[in-house]
């Protein structure tokens, strides 16, 4: 069958009259009967029930015009859903973080894209930076967010541009602050007080620059870190430092991630800046990435 005979059992079926069917979608008669018998040749049960004066559907045939009519609408909407493809209004797009993103700017991108493509299947999954630039560069994601390397080590296939900047803070264990094992100056941690404690962070092939703007802040207070600990997530990181095994350089928007154990704190001595940024494949074009890194340029504009 095809679809031409479907549209001609749908006819005859609203019409219950072949001469008003034909006339319908445009053809004489004969033409029409003739394609409603094959077509219940070819399913092996009649469709109607035929008389000089009557036509009505079979049993079957009045149980077969829902499917009937449900395929006729699916490929009708096939046009608009082509287009909606072509514009990136529907589809999916895949999009990973790192999880510091989580507490910065990936909530206000996704809440932004959502509300304008909300027919848009939009998968996100968290990981660090290292397996996203591995992905992207397979081909397995669409966009992600990175802590991003040094440019000479960013994959030559990929584009980059920054979304935020913002200072490290410490993370400390809320115990210590009470017990006063920390030297504060006007609220900020000293450096001595950095330099001393032991450190929690992860390991550096995770997220190279983010790694060596911790390892650089202890060599400018004086020191080489006393590593106490290493984790992946930085709901690791901080859950260690509740646990008090010791402290965390993190960026400022983790104070999102509020515990009662834990107190983020200032740095007497002014880190450098933790940038996040967006990384995609410069040979993909699909029309959902295009939408959403016209989003990203969108958001930029405004909080900049």
């Amino acid at each position: 069958m095809d679809i031409r005979q479907l549209r001609h059992f749908l006819a005859v079926a609203e019409n219950l009259h072949f001469g008003k069917a034909a006339e319908q979608i445009g053809i004489t008669q004969p033409p029409l009967s003739q394609s409603i018998m094959a077509l219940e040749k070819e399913l092996g049960t009649p469709l109607f029930l035929r008389s000089k004066r009557h036509v009505s559907l079979t049993s079957f045939g009045l149980e077969w015009l829902n499917y009937v009519k449900t395929a006729l609408e699916g490929v009708d909407a096939l046009p608009q859903i082509a287009e909606r493809l072509r514009e990136g209004t529907k589809g999916h797009l895949d999009l990973s973080f790192v999880s510091t993103a989580d507490f910065n700017i990936l909530p206000i991108l996704v809440r932004r894209y959502r509300s304008l493509y909300p027919d848009v299947e939009l998968s996100l999954s968290e990981a660090t930076s290292d397996i996203q630039i591995s992905d992207l560069t397979k081909g397995l994601r669409h966009a992600g967010i990175i802590i991003p390397p040094r440019s000479s080590e960013l994959p030559a296939g990929l584009c980059y541009k920054k979304l935020v900047s913002e200072p490290l803070i410490a993370a400390v264990p809320a115990l210590w602050i009470k017990e006063q094992r920390f030297s504060l100056i006007n609220r900020k941690l000293s450096p001595d007080s950095v330099r001393d404690a032991p450190l929690i962070i992860f390991p550096r092939h995770f997220a190279p620059a983010f790694y060596d703007l911790v390892i650089d802040y202890y060599q400018a207070c004086g020191a080489y870190p006393n590593i106490a600990q290493q984790a992946i997530q930085m709901q690791t990181i901080i859950s260690l430092v509740a646990a008090g095994m010791g402290i965390a350089l993190v960026p400022r928007s983790l104070r999102h991630m509020a515990r009662r154990d834990v107190r983020y704190i200032e740095l007497q001595k002014p880190a450098a800046f933790l940038e996040t940024g967006i990384a995609w494949r410069k040979d993909d074009y699909t029309p959902t990435l295009t939408r959403f890194l016209e989003v990203t340029r969108e958001m930029l504009a405004v909080i900049s």
